[in-house]
């Protein structure tokens, strides 16, 4: 895989990846002036060309950006995937010209990549800071990742938020980080099918699922923890309300479970303000990562407050709806602790992240004969030199985490993935270090 300047944002939680039990181990601008209510906060519509795009096709390979496939203003290439992905990103770029005034996600007209048929059987897409990468999913439990549309708005919606607000992405800030992406998704969806607050779904990833699997979608904004309930994945762990909130180390601090919080503060409000989810809270929690008073590690009360004073006339709503999940806007809200490992001659790997959320861990007892042969790959991999995370994480990327003999855990995002980490990963996660 080639070496990117930006680590990448995913969209697969930890909790499916590890339900799911592959081990895919291959693969500011300064913030604008301030601004008093939402409604100052939109420009003048722009034209919803105001952005070029292209999508590229990866050949089932991880090689990015892969071959141009499909550009702004050509016909459509029978390709499915790639003609979703030109469908989406049409569409996303006209609402945000249309709807908030913004040309791109950087807000200058920055031309967009997107790449589909990333990797073999590939359950995730991310954003890596370039691009909008999409896999075709296992066939098995997770269809083609252009398929439902917000998918693709949610991963532009991290790109949004990396040149807004940059939401640090762990605990608070990283369930911030991704419930913003999921409030831009479903105002398209909401867009797409004219439909307004009221009458929306509020589902995240409809159709992402295959038909084999109970499940309605892979989140539901309205009803966090209700998306599915399936023998093999297990019920959506989502939380929607701070009563709820999950402490953990996981998931980088728990940024999908969290994110149901917010999640439902948004769905509370936009109906509580109605119209259009996109003309009504959408514009304020727009103004809001905006507008400057939102820090990259703002907590669930500093953004609620941000929202709060961005609404205007629909203060009392927006304040109603942060309480309602147990968030006092401008209060102190909790945060995470760290957990720790235990000590012994063991290798732990984690990968966790992606769209989904899940993490699946597996560990090896070094001193096992029957996995000797995993020693010149754990001397090769630098696990003792790296010292902790060698970069922070970004949206929805899958991030591995390896914990030598109870150690400081080393954190790597996969693009960054060396060889030796990439076939130790695999092959641990596959089962007890089976070549």
């Amino acid at each position: 895989m080639t070496s990117r300047e930006h680590t990448p944002c995913t969209f697969i939680p930890p909790w499916l990846a590890e339900r799911v039990g592959q081990a895919q181990a291959a693969d500011d601008r300064a913030l604008r002036e301030r601004r008093a209510s939402a409604d100052r906060a939109v420009r003048p519509a722009l034209a919803a060309d105001a952005a070029a795009w292209t999508v590229h096709d990866a050949g089932s390979t991880t090689e990015l950006p892969g071959s141009p496939a499909r550009r702004a203003g050509e016909d459509a290439t029978g390709d499915v995937a790639v003609d979703e992905a030109a469908d989406g990103i049409t569409a996303t770029l006209a609402m945000w010209a249309e709807g908030f005034g913004r040309s791109s996600f950087d807000d200058a007209g920055a031309p967009v990549s997107l790449t589909v048929h990333y990797g073999v059987d590939y359950d995730n897409a991310f954003w890596d800071g370039t691009q909008l990468v999409f896999g075709d999913g296992d066939g098995r439990v997770f269809e083609r990742f252009t398929k439902p549309v917000e998918v693709l708005a949610h991963e532009f919606g991290h790109a949004v938020v990396e040149h807004t607000c940059d939401l640090t992405y762990s605990g608070q800030s990283g369930a911030l980080n991704e419930s913003v992406a999921d409030v831009f998704a479903s105002c398209l969806k909401q867009r797409l099918r004219g439909q307004d607050a009221a009458e929306g779904d509020w589902l995240i990833g409809e159709g992402i699922f295959t038909p084999s699997v109970q499940a309605r979608a892979l989140r539901d904004m309205a009803a966090p923890g209700t998306a599915y309930d399936d023998p093999e994945l297990g019920a959506d762990p989502q939380v929607g309300h701070m009563d709820d909130y999950v402490d953990t180390t996981d998931d980088n601090g728990g940024v999908h479970l969290n994110s149901g919080i917010p999640n439902k503060a948004f769905q509370l409000a936009a109906v509580a303000i109605g119209g259009s989810a996109v003309e009504g809270a959408g514009r304020i929690w727009y103004a809001a990562i905006s507008g400057g008073d939102v820090p990259s590690d703002a907590d669930f009360a500093r953004f609620a407050a941000a929202t709060v004073a961005a609404a205007g006339d629909h203060a009392d709503a927006v304040t109603g709806a942060w309480e309602q999940v147990g968030v006092r806007p401008g209060a102190a809200a909790p945060g995470t602790s760290p957990g720790t490992a235990p000590a012994g001659r063991r290798l732990r790997v984690e990968r966790s992240g992606g769209f989904a959320g899940r993490t699946e861990t597996a560990e090896v007892d070094l001193d096992d004969p029957a996995v000797a042969d995993l020693r010149p790959l754990v001397d090769g991999a630098g696990l003792t030199d790296l010292g902790g995370s060698v970069s922070p994480p970004k949206p929805d990327m899958f991030v591995y985490s390896f914990r030598l003999d109870g150690g400081e855990a080393v954190r790597v995002p996969e693009h960054l993935l060396t060889a030796s980490q990439s076939e130790l990963a695999r092959r641990i996660l596959r089962g007890g270090g089976e070549s």
